[in-house]
C-alpha cells in the first residue's frame, strides 16, 4: 500500500534547542496513527514540522509522494486548543467555511453551495444549532467538534490533529473518534498527537512512541508493551487501563 506520509532523518529545533532528532517513519494511507510520548518529547513540534508550520534543521518530508507545498490543499489540520484565539469575532459557521477556502482559488468567495456543505459538516458533528454563536462561547468539546467540522469541510485526504481530546467532555471525545474511524474506513489517513495511553489501543491502528527520537513504531498493541513504553517514559510511572503496569526505571 502506498504511503501518505514519509519522514526521513528529521531534525527540528525549537527556541534554540533541538527537540526532534533523527526521526524517520512512514504512514500508510488509510491508517490511524497515534503519536505518543512524555511531556517535552517533541510530539507537537514533529507534527508542525511535517506540516511546514515551523522550519526543520535537516531531513526529508514527503506528503503523498510530494512536497507539503504541492499537497497542502489535501491536508487538514486541527491545532491544539491553546493555539487558537477564542476571542476572535467569528461565528461557528464562518469557522467551518474556512475549510472550503483551499478549493475556492484566489478571488472566489464561498457561495450557497459552500455554506450548505459547511452546514452538512456541522450537522455531522452535532453542532448545526450553534452555527451563529461566536466560537468562544462554546465549551471545549463543542469547540473541538467545530474545528473537526472545518477539517471535514476541506474534503482532505490526510488529517493531522494535535491533542484533540484534551479538556473535552466524554460525549465529544466519543463522537470525534467515531468520525475519525469512519474517515479511515473511507480511505483517509489520520495522525493524532495523543496522551491517554489507556485508550490508545482502541483508538489507533499504529503508534509512534517518541522521546525526541523514535523509540518504537508499530501496531498499537505492540508499542504499548510495558517494556517498550518504559524506554520513553524513563522518569515517569505510566498506568494503562490494561492488566500490566509499566515498571519505574
Amino acid at each position: 500500500m502506498a504511503n501518505a506520509v514519509d519522514v526521513s532523518n528529521l531534525y527540528v529545533s525549537f527556541q534554540g534547542k533541538q527537540v526532534v532528532q533523527d526521526v524517520s517513519f512512514d504512514l500508510q494511507k488509510g491508517r490511524m496513527l497515534g503519536i505518543i510520548g512524555p511531556n517535552g518529547a517533541g510530539k507537537s513540534t514533529l507534527l508542525k514540522a511535517i506540516l511546514g508550520l515551523i522550519p526543520n534543521d535537516s531531513g526529508k518530508i514527503r506528503i503523498l509522494d510530494s512536497s507539503i507545498q504541492s499537497t497542502r490543499k489535501f491536508i487538514a489540520y486541527v491545532p491544539q486548543r491553546n493555539d487558537i484565539d477564542w476571542d476572535f469575532p467569528i461565528t461557528v459557521l464562518d469557522v467551518v467555511l474556512i475549510g472550503t477556502y483551499p478549493s475556492l482559488g484566489l478571488i472566489k468567495k464561498p457561495n450557497k453551495k459552500h455554506r450548505d456543505w459547511a452546514l452538512t459538516c456541522l450537522t455531522k458533528v452535532g453542532m448545526e444549532e450553534y452555527k451563529n454563536r461566536q466560537i468562544g462561547e462554546l465549551s471545549g468539546g463543542q469547540q473541538q467538534r467545530v474545528f473537526l467540522a472545518r477539517a471535514l469541510a476541506q474534503r482532505a485526504d490526510i488529517f493531522f490533529l494535535d491533542e484533540p481530546f484534551v479538556g473535552i467532555d466524554v460525549t465529544s471525545e466519543g463522537m470525534i473518534i467515531q468520525i475519525l474511524k469512519e474517515l479511515c474506513y473511507e480511505g483517509k489517513t489520520i495522525a493524532v498527537v495523543h496522551h491517554d495511553l489507556g485508550k490508545a489501543e482502541s483508538y489507533f491502528d499504529d503508534l509512534l512512541l517518541l522521546n525526541k527520537n523514535v523509540i518504537h513504531y508499530g501496531h498499537a498493541a505492540e508499542v504499548l508493551d510495558p517494556s517498550i513504553l518504559s524506554k520513553a517514559y524513563v522518569h515517569h510511572r505510566v498506568f494503562l487501563n490494561r492488566p500490566k503496569e509499566v515498571p519505574v526505571s
